[in-house]
């Protein structure tokens, strides 16, 4: 009888490869694994044609396409020409792939900074290079910005930030707070441009034209300014301009600042940055 019991044993667990069965113990199987097990051959197959790299590309462009919020595993296996459970050899859930796409957009950053021109030079050319791919990329600000998990990508960009910037003079805290600020500069452009929410040049148009009456129609006696400026105020023709003026204003700012703490003998600003 117990040569018995152990040829049920070793029957009923042959039949669940991949589910750890004893005489003592045996767990309990989610609806996920059973589908995994109906169809171990097709799965095998997805999981050798796939590679992380592909799945992270095909749901990134989705993103772009169609924003985070309507991307799927369902639906990037549907376009992918695999099954759910083949995506998730790779990711175990959207939140992790949503940390692969995050990574994904700070790896396209150039870091490759020339080390031997004017930190000036370098920390623009990083920001432009930020700015370059979160406009390429309509779903990177919302990954960015809900981003939680550091990456390496990330690790690295940020590292290259703080070496021009504390090469430049800047102590720590300030190298830290100009970093952060270079981050949200390029996100705040990219989500502020004019126009960007429209699809068509026709409906951009239009929507301009809109904004410059409201503004023109406002009580002069009461806001002289606005009304003058109602066509600067909503222009929205040129996107380039929008972005160079808010390069420009930031690395002004920073130069400035980085003029005034290399000042010699500059005490009011050590104590305002260290007061006592």
């Amino acid at each position: 009888m117990p040569y018995l019991y152990f040829v049920l044993i070793r029957c009923i667990s042959s039949s669940l490869p991949i589910v750890p069965c004893t005489p003592y113990s045996c767990q309990v199987i989610s609806p996920r694994e059973l589908d995994s097990i109906a169809e171990p051959a097709r799965d095998e197959g997805e999981r050798t044609r796939l590679t992380r790299a592909a799945v992270v590309d095909r749901a990134l462009r989705l993103a772009d396409a169609d924003g985070l919020d309507a991307l799927t595993i369902r639906k990037l296996a549907g376009e992918l020409g695999v099954t759910p459970m083949a995506l998730y050899w790779h990711f175990r859930s959207k939140d992790e792939l949503l940390e692969g796409l995050a990574e994904r957009v700070w790896s396209e950053i150039d870091i490759a900074v020339d080390r031997s021109a004017p930190w000036p030079a370098q920390l623009r050319g990083l920001l432009e290079s930020l700015l370059q791919v979160l406009r390429a990329h309509p779903a990177a600000p919302q990954l960015l910005v809900q981003g939680e998990k550091q990456n390496e990508a990330a690790l690295n960009a940020t590292e290259v930030a703080l070496e021009i910037l504390r090469g430049a003079g800047f102590d720590p805290q300030d190298a830290s707070a100009i970093a952060r600020s270079a981050l949200w500069t390029g996100l705040t452009l990219v989500m502020s441009e004019p126009g960007v929410e429209w699809l068509t040049a026709d409906e951009r148009t239009e929507a301009q034209r809109r904004k410059q009456v409201a503004l023109a129609s406002l009580p002069p006696a009461r806001y002289p300014r606005l009304v003058e400026c109602a066509i600067p105020m909503t222009a929205c023709n040129d996107p380039g301009l929008h972005y160079e003026f808010g390069v420009a204003m930031f690395m002004a700012g920073v130069e400035a600042m980085a003029a005034k703490i290399t000042r010699p003998g500059n005490e009011e600003l050590a104590r305002t940055k260290h007061p006592g």
